[in-house]
């Protein structure tokens, strides 16, 4: 895995938003396009085999019209949506 100066964590908060913008997209093509970035970076980093760094995480944020630390700290999607199929539970 190449280095990042993300943590594991926000990295792991970026797949998790990914995930979710994903199903809201459709496709990973389409979620790529918007991104500018290559279908197969966006899906191999969604899956863990590529690590995600900071222009992903801004990308991600400026799709999703949320701040970056939203996304880095996990915010985005809110707790307690299914980064799946975008269901949230009520609290």
């Amino acid at each position: 895995m190449i280095a990042t100066d993300l943590t594991q964590a926000e990295q792991a908060h970026v797949r998790t938003a990914l995930k979710f913008l994903h199903v809201r997209c459709g496709t990973w093509a389409t979620l790529a396009k918007v991104l500018r970035f290559g279908e197969s970076t966006i899906s191999e980093v969604a899956v863990g085999r590529k690590a995600a760094g900071p222009v992903l995480a801004f990308r991600v944020a400026r799709l999703a019209k949320v701040s970056v630390d939203d996304v880095l700290s996990g915010r985005f999607p809110e707790p307690g949506t299914c980064p799946a199929c975008g269901h949230r539970s009520e609290p």
